[in-house]
């Protein structure tokens, strides 16, 4: 990092009361982050909500080329929106589907995106199609070039899953739909922030990111990045005045750019928010924030490994700063009970979030620990203090 570990925790208040291991859920924000949200609120408060807006305008408009740069997109590529899901929606749902379209995702997709696809097959008679694991436990490129040259209309892949460390081969998933035609839709909520993201690499039509996870950002806070052939094909599934223009009694006209995914109202200081963290993390360098998120999560598993009665269920060839374990007769939110009196925020990722992986498996609700930058071996060490401690045993529910 471009900063020392003890510069970015002077800047992390939340570390001086609890030991954060649920930054896949929502990270410690900065104090640069809380003072620009605080900021505007008071601004508001003060000369009023639009007048507020109006003075913070050039301000706003910057959070786009910031994200644009995070990305390695355009600013006019980028719409701020208010969470991850909701810009995975505005996409798909905004796609042309036609009755027998095939839908190819993998076992890591996330439980949102899968609902919605069901719904869709239920609207418009789309096929969605499983791709299986490779030996490695994420996306088999070899089953998705077969089921590619069978045909297909869209890829939906999570780059990273939140339930686990694997990090799914996006570029490689990317460039096999690059060479079929195949629309390309990648679900990087746990990636931005984490891992270096970089959308003409991974070749990706849609990319949907949270401001909340690894980028430190308010919660509410999300983007959509839209590719040129995206904006070209796509059609959002609702507008307003501020995604189109009513240019006659019964004619309007979309926003050339990925502003017709947004809507007027919005959060104003939970945007300045975002591009503040946005600002943060490409001043710390991802690439190197990356190698010690990547070095912690390693880091964490091998210690939890040597750990009585705990199993790691990570999956992947390679992986990030999510870690995913079950201690042996000891049911997951008892874990996670224990941890928080311990004064350790961890989650559990329940089967139900999973249906596609985790009943797959055969394992139960994980204990989700998900390290960031800011974290230290001190706070890993203070974990498995807890978990080689022992537990309250409370046997596991059986299987759904």
């Amino acid at each position: 990092m471009r900063r020392s570990l003890e510069e970015v925790r002077r800047d992390t208040p939340g570390v001086e009361s609890v030991i954060h291991f649920n930054n896949a859920g929502s990270a410690l924000p900065p104090q640069v982050v809380v003072d620009t949200v605080v900021d505007h609120l008071r601004r508001e408060a003060k000369i009023g909500g639009y007048e507020a807006a109006a003075e913070a305008a050039e301000r706003e408009e910057a959070v786009y080329a910031s994200l644009g740069e995070l990305i390695g997109a355009e600013p006019r590529q980028v719409a701020v929106v208010e969470n991850a899901t909701r810009a995975w929606d505005m996409a798909v749902y905004g796609y042309p589907f036609r009755p027998g379209d095939r839908v190819l995702t993998a076992r890591a997709e996330y439980a949102s995106n899968v609902i919605a696809l069901l719904q869709l097959q239920e609207r418009h008679g789309i096929e969605v199609v499983l791709i299986e694991d490779d030996e490695y436990g994420q996306i088999s490129l070899q089953h998705l070039e077969a089921e590619l040259e069978r045909g297909a209309a869209m890829v939906a892949l999570t780059h990273i899953p939140t339930n686990g460390g694997l990090i799914n081969p996006a570029e490689a998933v990317g460039a096999l739909c690059a060479a079929h035609g195949v629309f390309f839709v990648l679900d990087a909520c746990q990636s931005v922030g984490q891992v270096p993201v970089d959308v003409g690499a991974i070749g990706c039509d849609v990319l949907s990111a949270t401001g909340r996870k690894y980028l430190r950002a308010p919660r509410g806070t999300g983007f959509l990045y839209v590719s040129d052939r995206a904006l070209a094909r796509l059609v959002p599934p609702f507008l307003d005045l501020h995604a189109a223009t009513w240019t006659g009694v019964d004619s309007y006209e979309m926003c050339d750019d990925a502003k017709r995914f947004e809507n007027f109202e919005t959060n104003h200081a939970g945007k300045l928010g975002l591009g503040a963290a946005v600002d943060y993390a490409l001043a710390l360098d991802p690439e190197s924030t990356w190698t010690r998120i990547e070095a912690l999560g390693a880091s964490l598993r091998s210690r939890l490994s040597g750990v009585d009665g705990v199993v790691v269920h990570d999956k992947g060839e390679r992986r990030g700063g999510i870690v995913t374990f079950t201690v042996d007769g000891v049911d997951a939110e008892v874990v996670k009970a224990s941890l928080t009196a311990a004064g350790v925020n961890t989650s559990v990722s329940p089967p139900e979030y999973a249906h596609y992986d985790l009943p797959h498996r055969g394992l139960p609700a994980l204990v989700r620990a998900s390290v960031h930058y800011y974290n230290t071996d001190d706070e890993i060490d203070a974990v498995i203090a807890v978990l080689a401690g022992g537990l309250p045993v409370r046997h596991r529910r059986g299987k759904r």
